[in-house]
Formats: C-alpha cells, structure tokens, sequence
C-alpha cells in the first residue's frame, strides 16, 4: 500500500475517532445539564450529596399588601408584651396554599400567616392581623413579612415592613443598623422536620435595600459545611441531608466575597431531621 494511501486512511480514522469523541462529549453535557435543570429552567446545584435547587412557581400573590399600623417606627414602648396591628389588602391568613410545593413541604395546617422576626432572631408565626409579643428592653429591628402555608415568604415591596422600636424605659442603646443599608435576615429551615417533610427542606431568607445578581451581590450558603453561592432571590429546595442535626449558615456578601457589614448580614441556625 502507498504511503499515501496509508496517510489518508490514518487521517479518515483519526477524523472518525475525533467525531465520536465530540459526539460523546457532547452527549455528556447534555445529560448533566438535564440532570441539573429545575423546572421553570432554573439551574441546581449538587456537592457532597446535597442538593440545593430554586424553584419560583409557586402561587403569586403580586396584589397583596401589608401595613403595620402598630408599634409606630421609633416609638418607645412600655416593657414586657408588644402589641402588632396589622392592616392587609388581597391576603387571606388561615387559607391554605396552593401549588405543588404544599404536597411536599412543612406545611401549616393553620394555613398562611405573617413572619415576625425580631433582630434576626428565629421568627414566630401569626395567623391574626393582631396580636401581642414579649420583646426584651432595649432597641430592636422588627422585619415582618406575608408568608404562604408552607412558609415561603412573598418577596415584593408591599408584602412587608421593617422598622426600628424601643421597648423599656431605661436608655437605649443603639443597635447600629440603618436601616436604609442592605440587610438580609433569615426565615427558613427552623426546629424539627419528620417523616415526609425531610425529603425536601426549604431554605429560604429575606432581603431588604438589596438584590442579587451574578455579577452584584449574592448569598453564601454553607450547609453542613458544603458551600453553594446563590445569585437569585429565590426560596430553594435543600436535597440529601442527613438524619439528626443540620447547620445552614447565610452571608450577604458582595462582589469580592467579602460580606457586607450590617448586624444581620451573617447568620448560623440548626434545625433536625427526623425521618
């Protein structure tokens, strides 16, 4: 056979060999994407066993608005229990959500209601627009929000209120949070899940003054020690965690990963699972 002929051959069967590598590497991509796109064409992430997926299509509510008529912003109010008033327009508390995610979640059989968060403390839930609260002496940031049966927060501007209060009669001593500066606070997971409600474990937060973007601020999520960096405002699916004590910790960071300054912006929680 001529030299020719032999280069000509080696070069077809290099060339087929080079097809089918792209074809297979092609092939492969494709099957990870598949494996990592949520509904809704929203991107999940996996590492170390857990996955953390956002999801957006649960009920909206783009109508419903709440105002806090009570405790008024810079008050200072007598010591012990605190008294919230509430007005709401377009949101039923008590009724029960929608949507496929009340199928799979920690649900409340009490149905929707209002997240009240003191300082970032963990929340309580109220299912009146009036009720009353035991909040230490001192000054305090009080973030309240709508929040849907399973306990997914409504994230526009009229579904929720942050302000300052002081409570007590001695002098106050200042919190150094500004209110107008970006905060994050977190809601969700809490306490002890068992049975079905560990399967998929809701992680969700609330952002006031700020957003994320992938090229602006994001979310460092690190759960049980396995770090994920979120670029959307979104409530997010938590996959593949272990029986017994779970940590979540949330910062607000900026561009450079650095988080940014503000009493709240860094926050660590354990919640249970109990299958």
């Amino acid at each position: 056979m001529k030299a020719s002929t032999l280069l000509l051959s080696g070069a077809i069967f290099l060339g087929l060999v080079a097809c089918d590598t792209a074809r297979q590497q092609t092939e492969t991509a494709s099957q990870t994407i598949a494996e990592n796109t949520a509904p809704g064409g929203l991107s999940s992430m996996e590492k170390n066993g857990i996955r953390l997926t956002p999801f957006n299509d649960s009920p909206k509510y783009p109508e419903s608005q709440m105002r806090l008529k009570s405790p008024i912003s810079g008050n200072t109010l007598a010591s012990g229990a605190v008294a919230f008033d509430y007005d709401l327009t377009n949101f039923q508390l008590t009724k029960m959500t929608g949507g496929v995610h009340a199928e799979h979640m920690a649900n409340s059989q009490q149905g929707q209601h209002i997240h009240n968060i003191v300082d970032n403390e963990p929340y309580t839930a109220h299912y009146t627009t009036e009720f009353t609260k035991n909040i230490p002496d001192g000054q305090h940031v009080v973030l309240s929000f709508l929040s849907r049966s399973y306990h997914e927060s409504l994230k526009h501007r009229g579904a929720y209120d942050l302000r300052l209060i002081n409570v007590g009669s001695a002098p106050v001593t200042p919190l150094g949070a500004d209110l107008a500066a970006p905060h994050m606070f977190y809601s969700r997971p809490k306490d002890t899940y068992s049975g079905n409600d560990t399967k998929k474990v809701m992680l969700d937060f609330y952002l006031v003054n700020t957003t994320l973007a992938p090229e602006g601020n994001k979310v460092r999520a690190t759960i049980n020690g396995t770090e994920f960096v979120l670029d959307q405002w979104l409530p997010y699916m938590m996959e593949g965690l272990p029986a017994g004590q779970n940590t979540v910790k949330l910062e607000l960071v900026d561009t450079n990963g650095t988080v940014i300054p503000g009493p709240f912006n860094s926050v660590t929680r354990t919640f249970t699972l109990q299958p």
